[in-house]
């Protein structure tokens, strides 16, 4: 299933490969979030011209709407949205405690109102499995409790506990043929409970596991201290995803920390607000100073929007309002992201990824803490 092929000397950067019931993913990998069945003004097509190696959808979104029932109807989630490579797919813990309306959390799992109608539902660990079986995801995660930043160690020790238990749950819940089912570690910001976690998923043994409770509002320093407290404890043949990362700097610096996946919404979201990533940080193309720029949003770069396109002409069709501006951003970015990876895997087979960490680390411009 997952075949670990190089290792960096200088860092604990990792070359691997996922197998899937549909495709192997070269690792490190990014995975576009299409959280309710569509990464968010890119075709399927686009994404496999992009070389998107595999997509996340997410089951919270997908089981409010447009419903299992539906899903199910056109064959499942790959059919449904004409994706012929790997999905995997987030429980919906972290939506669920972060959109979802009244929610009662229990040990048997959470009652909640969904955020579009209010409707009541109620998701356990069974039925979160069973929700992600019938979407037929490649990789399915386990129903986690995401608790917030701040919180009370308490309150971090009980969630991790909970979450352990409701993992076993889901380990011997029933899934699709050939589905991988990764766990996941919480524990907050506190190294023990961390540590903790690991060692308790882990001894679960799961196709892969997960560093949950990430990006939810700590500093970028607490951040990495809490993937930095989990890794140690896992094992080595198994895939590793850091959830909802992170800024182009922070993806590198997760790769030389030991991590594989990475799953961010930045990419997109930035765009539709007219910001592009580029190797120096990133561009807002909304400003006055990119009106007559003839120059692409970065040079050398491949993608649909640099190759035929101009900051000015781009810049025109934001501020004009017109739909292919942010596509073609997003397009961008998208590509930026997903070459960022190739690279890392070029240079990690090479031996030079360390330095290639630092140098693009340290040229990077943009200061803000884009994560939150």
């Amino acid at each position: 299933m997952f075949e670990l092929l190089a290792q960096d000397r200088q860092s604990k950067a990792r070359r691997g490969r996922l197998t899937t019931a549909h495709g192997a993913i070269e690792t490190p990998a990014f995975m576009p979030v299409g959280t309710q069945g569509s990464v968010k003004a890119v075709s399927p097509r686009e994404l496999r011209e992009l070389k998107a190696q595999i997509i996340l959808g997410n089951t919270y979104h997908l089981f409010v709407r447009p419903g299992l029932d539906v899903i199910k109807h056109f064959g499942r989630l790959h059919a449904f949205m004409n994706w012929d490579g790997p999905i995997l797919t987030d429980s919906g813990g972290y939506q669920i405690f972060s959109l979802a309306k009244l929610r009662k959390i229990t040990e048997e799992g959470v009652a909640f109102q969904n955020h579009v109608d209010g409707t009541a539902a109620f998701i356990s660990p069974e039925i979160a499995m069973e929700i992600q079986a019938t979407l037929g995801s490649d990789i399915a995660m386990v129903l986690d409790e995401c608790p917030p930043w701040p919180c009370e160690r308490d309150y971090a020790a009980r969630s991790a506990e909970m979450t352990t238990r409701w993992a076993a749950r889901c380990k011997n819940a029933p899934r699709q043929d050939r589905q991988l089912v990764f766990g996941i570690i919480q524990g907050a910001t506190f190294e023990d409970l961390r540590k903790e976690s690991a060692q308790a998923i882990v001894d679960l043994a799961f196709d892969g596991y997960a560093i949950g409770g990430v990006s939810v509002g700590e500093p970028e320093e607490e951040m990495m201290k809490a993937v930095e407290s989990s890794e140690p404890f896992l094992p080595n043949d198994k895939p590793r995803y850091a959830m909802g990362l992170g800024t182009p700097p922070q993806l590198l610096e997760l790769i030389a920390r030991g991590m594989d996946m990475f799953d961010c919404v930045l990419p997109t979201r930035l765009a539709r607000n007219g910001t592009a990533f580029t190797s120096l940080g990133t561009l807002n193309l909304k400003n006055a100073e990119f009106a007559m720029d003839k120059r692409p949003i970065e040079e050398n770069c491949a993608c649909p929007a640099c190759a035929e396109f101009s900051r000015g002409y781009i810049r025109h069709l934001v501020k004009a309002e017109e739909i292919l501006g942010l596509r073609l951003i997003t397009l961008h970015n998208l590509h930026f992201y997903l070459d960022l990876m190739r690279q890392a895997r070029d240079k990690i087979d090479n031996g030079t990824f360390d330095a290639f960490r630092r140098a693009f680390v340290s040229d990077y411009k943009d200061q803000r803490n884009l994560a939150t």
